[in-house]
């Protein structure tokens, strides 16, 4: 057999055993809660048309996408973020409510990605979309079940960064930017270079409180004489003062829901993603480099797909989440309660019968012809290897 056989591609991998077993209970914990929400589940095909994710929607750069040809000529791509999957679908199946949808979903994303050595290029993302709700009141929502799904998965330990699209693009748009001088911006706060930051707004021709302002992405904001500061700041610019208040009402709200110690305010907090237009956030823990959970809100996303409402949604990368949860050391308990039956030939009515039996009522059997080249420390052996907790042998 040749070896390239029993290797999987780079960038995937399997999983199996313990580790699968307890990715699908972590993913079992997580829609409990949306469940417990409202959202109800959505499935979305594996492959969509390439301008589902083009660049006009603002998802995936094109050279990340794995892309292919049906036999009609389209160019399709296998999806690398379920959002844009799930507005198509409320375009097309929701189109006539006029109340708020809620969807949650799980899937499998491909994002074909060597920049990052050892960034898997198959994942699995579980999340929700709010659709038809422009309120506040909906931002607290989706943040509060966040902090629901964080807790639910095991974790005590986590920070929700939380900031608005608008704030930066009030920046740039007072400042004149270009769209070089846009995308320079961008990348500096993406690789969180802030001495680079300040030396980008050094060339630039800014009144003082605009200057000022651009000193605040980056820095992490709670007590009310720093919001009150930012705010006077502002006080010219509407579109940055919007987002302030926004975000301050925003607070407000994550009291009520009693999940505000788990939250941190980062305004000028921006994603690669350019369809957001109001709340962006990202969750994070120890033992992760990466983001466990992103999302914000895109109410400009759905009229690509020719309707227009308000909506915002969130995304674990379920992968991430589990090894920070082995990373912490926290334990998600896996049940064994195999029955193994080893059985003679003479015995084998009997065997199928008490195991039919034992399954109606819920129990888990596993059925062996007893093969006569092996012991019963083999078959003890093999009881061991795979957690099965009862052996019997009926001969």
């Amino acid at each position: 057999m040749q070896r390239e056989l029993l290797h999987t591609p780079e960038g995937v991998r399997d999983i199996y055993e313990e580790e699968y077993e307890k990715k699908l209970i972590l993913q079992d914990r997580l829609n409990e809660q949306l469940r417990r929400y409202g959202y109800h589940p959505i499935q979305t095909p594996m492959f969509e048309f390439f301008d589902i994710f083009g660049r006009e929607i603002g998802t995936t750069p094109s050279r990340d996408l794995y892309k292919f040809f049906d036999k009609e000529g389209n160019t399709l791509v296998l999806r690398p973020d379920l959002t844009p999957s799930v507005a198509r679908c409320v375009a097309t199946y929701f189109g006539g409510e006029d109340l708020p949808v809620r969807l949650s979903y799980m899937g499998n994303t491909f994002i074909n990605n060597s920049r990052y050595q050892g960034r898997l290029k198959e994942t699995t993302q579980l999340g929700a979309e709010l659709v038809g709700d422009p309120s506040v009141d909906a931002d607290a929502e989706i943040i509060s079940l966040v902090v629901a799904c964080l807790k639910a998965a095991g974790l005590k330990e986590f920070q929700i960064s939380i900031g608005h699209a608008g704030f930066f693009r009030g920046l740039t748009d007072a400042a004149g930017l270009s769209g070089e001088q846009e995308e320079e911006l961008r990348d500096l706060l993406s690789n969180k270079n802030f001495f680079g930051v300040e030396e980008f707004v050094e060339t630039l021709q800014l009144k003082d409180d605009l200057r000022q302002l651009f000193s605040m992405p980056g820095r992490l904001y709670g007590s009310a004489a720093e919001w009150e500061e930012m705010k006077r700041h502002a006080a010219d610019y509407p579109q940055i003062l919007s987002a302030l208040l926004k975000l301050e009402l925003l607070m407000s709200l994550l009291g009520a829901y009693d999940v505000a110690r788990y939250v941190s305010f980062e305004p000028g907090m921006i994603s690669s993603y350019h369809y957001y237009t109001g709340i962006v956030f990202a969750g994070y823990t120890y033992g992760s480099g990466e983001p466990i959970v992103k999302g914000g809100r895109y109410d400009g996303l759905l009229s690509y797909f020719g309707r227009d409402a308000a909506a915002l949604g969130f995304a674990f990368v379920v992968d991430q989440l589990l090894a920070a949860l082995a990373r912490q050391q926290i334990a998600i308990p896996v049940t064994h309660r195999t029955h193994l039956f080893v059985y003679r030939a003479s015995r084998r009515a009997d065997a199928i019968t008490k195991a039919r039996r034992m399954r109606e009522y819920g129990h888990h059997v596993e059925l062996l012809l007893w093969d006569d080249a092996k012991t019963k420390e083999n078959y003890m052996d093999y009881a061991r290897r795979h957690h099965i907790t009862e052996l019997e042998f009926i001969s």
